[in-house]
Formats: structure tokens, C-alpha cells, sequence
């Protein structure tokens, strides 16, 4: 087996995704586009996008990451509209698109159109997050669109598998189809509830962080495949893992949740740098075999299918944003009315990804012999409609949300909040600390116990002192300024160690015990902005 092209796919995109970042444009874009180029040089080897790869080995860590990161509480604050967008509008979308391809493209049949609507009908779960985080769009917004992406797959895979079941005539009846998405549906909820507790067991009795973090590692694997066998949904019983483990993540021990934490983002980097740049690369297998549709007829189609999807999803927000309020006098105490502003938003980012390429990619090759009908023509009308999405209508997000001049995060209001929580936790564990020095057998020389009181006393003046004055000459903070000095004196005695290292002084053992003191330190220094 060759594995340079792998290698150079990997190094590739993520030195594409890494240079984005330096950049105005989504690294997703950025590093679709480069796939496009990079697709037609010459000795470049064809990628091919095998579903059998995407679905079971890709998705479910894409899916845990985003799911374990996401806010339980804020999902279920939010599960209106976004049960309304992950379930209602994917089976919307679907029989709008497939519709209307069936109308357009002459000869093709309704049950193969359909299988068509269930493709693209799924949003780019890491697509729109990413735009999201990005422009520092309101936490409501950004929760609805995670809660949309993390459950709108499991919705659209299994009307495509029941979509597919029609057109290749094993018998499907609306009564099987309906029958077979609840089994999916609360299958995968069903195994995500047993699976979740002896899981979050497992994490909080082993004890050895490398084995932790390596069973965090197969957790999703064994979500999704467990669901899968029973033919229930493992992207359901992905999510339902995860958000339980991320509520509960405070119960595992602190090593544990510094590497967790920086596995996942080098692995949820590494993937979704990989899969934008598949998207890109699939161009000339996509129109190599497109066959008899060319020219101005498949751009035709290609135009009226990206209207179509984006018109559908325009069409079913905003009834789905205002209706409840008008039909329920509790949903407009709660909430009150809804603008018009948000629903334009959460409708513009309805960008298609490597989900729908890859479930485009598993549409059979055969019907009883046959070749299933216009296969290659759904293929490019796929392709074209992720591409079109994800460059029209992720180019256009940012700016379009300083245009509609939507309120951002209320970082003075969080800021506040943090402050306020640090100071209740501050007090309690002064209470304490009294309490544990006054027990004789806890007894510490003054300069070490007051030590624990200036720790703790830092921690809890740090954040109101983000909220004080800044620096006339460098616009830091106080909070800022004290985290830097702080680093720059651990990099003066990082640099002392090592120089006694070289200096035979110090071996290497003792060199690491001293660097992994001192990083511990400045992790406790450090925080992240952005």
C-alpha cells in the first residue's frame, strides 16, 4: 500500500488550514479552493471519497468533538428550533429538492430524485460553526447551528437509506420508511443512554491519563458501530455519548482533561483540514463520469439545484422561527417576538460538506442490473452544490453579518459572570483552607500556608482585574500584563535549565521533570483569547 498520498494529503491541507488562519477567508474555503487547483497538476493521484471510510471512521470524531464541546444545558434551552431544523427541515429539504430535480432533469424517477433531496439536505456541521466562531456570532445562534449540525446527519442518512430502498425496489412503503427512521432515530438515542454512564465509568476509574485518553479516543468508534450493528443511528448515539461525557467532564482528573483537550483539537484539526481538501479533489473523478450531461445543460442544473436548496431553507426557517410565538402564548412570555435578522443568518448558513459527498458517493452503482439511474449526474449536482454553498454563501457570511449588525458576545457581561462565580468558589475554598489549618495534622510554616492565600487570592482578583483600566502605552490589562511578565520569567529559567542540561550540569530526565514543572505553571498563566 502506497501511503505517500495519504501523507501528502494530511501535510497538505493542514499546512493550507494552518496558513488561513493568517487570513481573512475560512479555512474551509481556503483549503477547498486549494483542492480544486491541486486537482487538475499533473501527477497528482486521484483521491477517491469512499463513504466506506467518511461515515465510520471520519464522522464519528468529527461528531464527538463538536458535540463534547457544545453546552448541554444550551441545547436543551434550544431544542425547538433546533429539533426543528436537525429533523423538520433536513425531511423538508429533502422532498422540496427531490422534487423539483425530478420535475427539472427528464426521464429520472421520483424514488431516485428523492435519494437526491436526502444527499444535499444535511448543513456542514464544522462549516458554519467555524464561520460562526469566527464573526463572534450570538451564543443563541451559535448553539442552534451546533445543535442542527450534530443531529441533522442522522435525519438525512436514514432518509437517503430509505429513499434508496425505493428506488432499487426492495419494497419500501411509507409506513416501512417512517417505521425504519423512528428505529433509527431512537435506536441511537437508545444506545447513546446505555452506553453513556459505563463509559463515563470507565474515564473516571482508570486512573493512568494515557489510558484514559486512549479510551477517549475509541469512544466515539464504539458509539457509532455498536448503534450501526443494530441498524439504529450512530451519529444519534455519537451525540448522545459525548454531550453526556463533556456535562461530566469535571469528574475526570485534570491530566486527563488537559491531553483529552489537546488530542481532540490536533485530531478534529487534522480531519476536517483532510476532508475540505477531499471535497476539492473529488472535481475530476466527479466530471469524468458525467458522461452524456455537459456543457450548458449540467450548469443549468447545477444553478436550479443551488437555488433550490438555498430558497427551501429560506422558506422553512422563517415559518419555523415565527409561528411557534404566534401559536403559543408561553413560547412569546419566554422568548418573546423574534426578529427578522437571526432567521436570515441560521438560513444563509446553511453551507453542504463532505457528508453529503460522502453519502452521494454510496448511492448504488446497479438497480436490478441496471445502472442506477443518472447516478453521474447526481454526483456533479452534489459536488456542485457543497462547492456553491461553501463559497457563496461562506464568503459572503461574514460580512454579511456586520451588514445586518448584529449584537456579538457580551464579553464585559461574561467577563462580570466570571468574575462573580470565581469569587463565591474563592470564598469556599478559603473557608476551607481555615479548616484544614486548623487541624494540627495539616499544620504548614506560615510562609507556605500564606503562599496557598496568595494563590488563591490571585486567582480570584485576576478577572475583576480584566475588567479594570488598561495600559495607556501597550492597551494590555492588568490581568494581561502580570500573565506575560509571568511567562517571560518561566522563559528565563526554561532557557537556565536547559543551558545546564548542556552543560552536563542536569541529565535529561531531571531537564523534562523541571520543563513539565514549569509548563504546568505557565499553563496556569495562560489564557487563551483566542
Amino acid at each position: 500500500m502506497d501511503v505517500m498520498p495519504l501523507l501528502l494529503l494530511v501535510a497538505g491541507s493542514a499546512a493550507i488550514s494552518a496558513a488561513a488562519r493568517r487570513t481573512p477567508v475560512p479555512a474551509p474555503l481556503l483549503v477547498v479552493a486549494a483542492g480544486l487547483a491541486v486537482s487538475y497538476v499533473p501527477g497528482v493521484p486521484l483521491y477517491t471519497l469512499d463513504p466506506h471510510i467518511v461515515l465510520p471512521l471520519i464522522l464519528p470524531p468529527l461528531l464527538h468533538t463538536a458535540a463534547i464541546d457544545s453546552s448541554y444545558l444550551g441545547l436543551r434551552a434550544q431544542l425547538r428550533p433546533v429539533a426543528l431544523l436537525s429533523v423538520g427541515y433536513v425531511l423538508f429539504a429533502t422532498f422540496v429538492v427531490g422534487w423539483v430535480l425530478y420535475l427539472l432533469v427528464p426521464g429520472l424517477s421520483l424514488t431516485a430524485a428523492l435519494v437526491f433531496g436526502a444527499v444535499v439536505a444535511p448543513p456542514d456541521a464544522v462549516a458554519a460553526t467555524a464561520v460562526a466562531r469566527r464573526v463572534g456570532l450570538p451564543s443563541r445562534i451559535t448553539t442552534i447551528l451546533q445543535g442542527e449540525s450534530l443531529l441533522n446527519d442522522a435525519t438525512a442518512i436514514t432518509a437517503f437509506r430509505v429513499a434508496v430502498a425505493a428506488a432499487v425496489g426492495e419494497g419500501a412503503t411509507w409506513a416501512g420508511g417512517i417505521g425504519e427512521f423512528l428505529l433509527a432515530a431512537f435506536g441511537g438515542l437508545a444506545f447513546g443512554l446505555v452506553l453513556m454512564v459505563p463509559l463515563h465509568w470507565l474515564r473516571t476509574h482508570v486512573k493512568e491519563a494515557l489510558l484514559q485518553n486512549t479510551l477517549s479516543l475509541l469512544i466515539p468508534f464504539i458509539a457509532y458501530a455498536t448503534a450501526e450493528q443494530a441498524h439504529a443511528s450512530g451519529v444519534i448515539a455519537v451525540v448522545v455519548v459525548a454531550l453526556y461525557l463533556g456535562h461530566r467532564a469535571w469528574e475526570v482528573d485534570f491530566a486527563t482533561r488537559l491531553q483529552e483537550a489537546a488530542v481532540w483539537r490536533m485530531v478534529a484539526f487534522v480531519l476536517e483540514a483532510a476532508v475540505f481538501a477531499l471535497i476539492g479533489l473529488q472535481l475530476p473523478i466527479v466530471l469524468g463520469g458525467l458522461g452524456e450531461y455537459a456543457g450548458a445543460e449540467a450548469a443549468w442544473y447545477a444553478l436550479a439545484v443551488f437555488a433550490v436548496v438555498v430558497g427551501a431553507r429560506f422558506v422553512w426557517v422563517y415559518p419555523a422561527t415565527f409561528l411557534p410565538p404566534l401559536l403559543s402564548a408561553r413560547i412569546r412570555e419566554r422568548e418573546g417576538r423574534p426578529g427578522w435578522k437571526s432567521p436570515f443568518v441560521i438560513a444563509w448558513a446553511g453551507m453542504r460538506g463532505v457528508v453529503s459527498l460522502a453519502v452521494a458517493f454510496s448511492i448504488p452503482l446497479t438497480v436490478d442490473g441496471d445502472g442506477f439511474p443518472q447516478r453521474n449526474l447526481l454526483l456533479f449536482l452534489t459536488f456542485t452544490t457543497v462547492i456553491g454553498t461553501l463559497v457563496v454563501q461562506g464568503l459572503t457570511l461574514p460580512p454579511l453579518i456586520r451588514l445586518l449588525k448584529l449584537p456579538g458576545r457580551d464579553v464585559q457581561a461574561e467577563t462580570l459572570a466570571e468574575a462573580n462565580a470565581q469569587a463565591q468558589a474563592s470564598r469556599v475554598a478559603e473557608q476551607r483552607l481555615d479548616e484544614l489549618l486548623s487541624d494540627e495534622r495539616n499544620a504548614l510554616p506560615a510562609p507556605l500556608a500564606e503562599r496557598l492565600r496568595t494563590i488563591l487570592e490571585r486567582r480570584r482578583n485576576a478577572v475583576w482585574e480584566r475588567l479594570g483600566q488598561t495600559n495607556p502605552v501597550t492597551g494590555e490589562s492588568v490581568d494581561d500584563t502580570y500573565r506575560r511578565l509571568s511567562r517571560e520569567m518561566i522563559s528565563a529559567e526554561r532557557d537556565v535549565f536547559v543551558r545546564l542540561r548542556d552543560a552536563r550540569y542536569l541529565d535529561d530526565e531531571m531537564l523534562r521533570t523541571l520543563l513539565r514543572r514549569l509548563d504546568l505553571e505557565e499553563a496556569a498563566a495562560y489564557r487563551e483569547t483566542a
